[in-house]
């Protein structure tokens, strides 16, 4: 199932990047239904930024969930890599327990807007870079016959309320300074 998220920022770029690319903002973050996540790797290799985290589901789950699990937690591996000059970024996402038949995927762009929320006139590459936008556009996959398409309908919308959360708070702290 694909989707789309918009998210603007009252910071530049490199701070917005700076902040997503942070171990410690990930760890303070509180997001519904999963643990804090444990930082798996976070590497910085000249401009690429890579960061992994595990995290683990500790909401309700659907007894259909709990049946294909057999008893195991939900949990899941996420990569972030990101191009810390050009805002360009994948996330990668997948569960633990079986990452072929549960698994995603987002490309991102972190760019400036002029102050006033809009592009600059230059398609995100003008303005005065003061505040930032990402751009987001992946799909989620659950390969789980006849239920994979329910599943994905359902997971959906919790991972956008995560990254809208993720997005607030990430702004909030862009504001405050």
């Amino acid at each position: 199932m694909r989707f789309r998220a918009e998210h603007r920022f009252g910071g530049p770029v490199d701070a917005v990047v700076a902040l997503l690319t942070d171990p410690d903002f990930h760890r303070e973050l509180q997001l519904p239904d999963v643990s804090p996540p444990e930082v798996m790797a976070a590497d910085v290799d000249g401009d690429d930024a890579h960061l992994q985290l595990r995290y683990e589901f500790v909401g309700s789950l659907d007894s259909i969930v709990t049946r294909l699990l057999g008893g195991r937690k939900l949990t899941w591996l996420q990569d972030l890599d990101l191009d810390r000059t050009t805002g360009k970024g994948r996330l990668r996402f997948a569960a633990e327990a079986d990452p072929k038949r549960v698994h995603g995927k987002a490309d991102f762009t972190i760019e400036p807007v002029d102050g006033n929320g809009g592009d600059g006139g230059n398609g995100g590459n003008g303005g005065s870079g003061t505040t930032s936008v990402r751009r987001l556009s992946g799909e989620l996959k659950v390969d789980v016959f006849p239920v994979g398409g329910m599943a994905e309908r359902r997971i959906v919308p919790g991972l956008q309320r995560r990254l809208d959360i993720e997005a607030a708070e990430l702004d909030r702290r862009l504001r405050s300074g």
